[in-house]
């Protein structure tokens, strides 16, 4: 049974992208794995008056369970500013069953790997049930390659998302984000980075065949403040964020961990993530927007 209580057309993560769409600016939707960053990015966005939402893998809903979902959408929800949750890549049926039975604001189904009528088929039931329950549904179309905590790893090269394609494929799943393939992968961009892969001039097209539809940018580390701009120019509305927010936190408590005590070391790691977060925040235009 859902636990879901919220309108589609009130959907929070579905209020804060078509604010974020309308306004030409972005929203980070930052990856958490302990309370250390679910307090990080609510203290940024509350703090930068920033939209925000929070995103969490499925393994947390395996390892963490769903008390510690409910937690952290109780945590999002009661923050002075928009911060919605969201389930990202969930590829398992299963999942996707547990997750509709979960306060989620949204989740993301990655059908991506299937061919296309597979994926339709995927999407569009799943839409239909998470519509009836509130939840707003993000799909991904063409393949976005790499390697993402408990996704599979992808030897063949990224399949990119054809315009028309994606307009077809939103009519036909009635799915409410859209994740493009335009050259950006998972798991990192080589010695070339994310500059020579990325195809702006694609994007901006895929953006034109279905413009009333929100984007979301996946592969994003690392990548040049400079070229996030650029993506978001192109119609970029949620950015998923991980590593970019995440990487100074790690290091100082990998560095820190035998020396401070305990709830030293939390008070200052969280504020170190927090900082992060707020950087990107003001990055992507969010600060000041709620």
């Amino acid at each position: 049974m859902s636990t879901c209580s919220q309108s589609h057309h009130t959907n929070r993560t579905r209020s804060i992208l078509h604010a974020a769409k309308n306004g030409k600016y972005a929203v980070g939707a930052y990856n958490c794995y302990n309370t250390d960053g679910i307090m990080a990015v609510i203290r940024a966005a509350e703090r930068a008056h920033s939209p925000a939402i929070i995103q969490l893998f499925p393994w947390t809903m395996h390892f963490q369970g769903a008390h510690f979902i409910r937690f952290v959408v109780a945590a999002a929800h009661a923050a002075s500013v928009p911060i919605a949750v969201h389930l990202d890549h969930c590829i398992e049926p299963d999942d996707i069953d547990f997750a509709l039975t979960l306060p989620f604001d949204s989740l993301m189904i990655d059908g991506s790997s299937m061919d296309e009528a597979e994926n339709v088929a995927l999407c569009a039931s799943t839409v239909a049930r998470a519509h009836e329950c509130g939840m707003a549904v993000e799909v991904e179309l063409g393949r976005i390659e790499g390697g993402e905590d408990g996704l599979p790893n992808m030897d063949l090269g990224s399949v990119m998302t054809r315009p028309s394609d994606a307009r077809e494929f939103l009519e036909a799943t009635q799915a409410d984000f859209l994740a493009p393939s335009f050259g950006n992968v998972h798991g990192g961009y080589g010695v070339v980075g994310a500059e020579g892969c990325w195809d702006l001039e694609l994007l901006q097209q895929i953006e034109e065949a279905v413009p009333s539809t929100p984007l979301v940018l996946h592969g994003t580390h690392p990548v040049s403040d400079e070229l996030f701009l650029r993506a978001i120019e192109c119609g970029m509305s949620k950015v998923n964020v991980n590593r970019t927010v995440r990487d100074n936190y790690t290091a100082f408590v990998a560095e820190n961990a035998g020396k401070l005590e305990l709830t030293v070391l939390k008070v200052r790691a969280v504020e170190i993530y927090a900082e992060s977060v707020e950087r990107v925040m003001k990055l992507f235009g969010s600060a000041g927007k709620a």
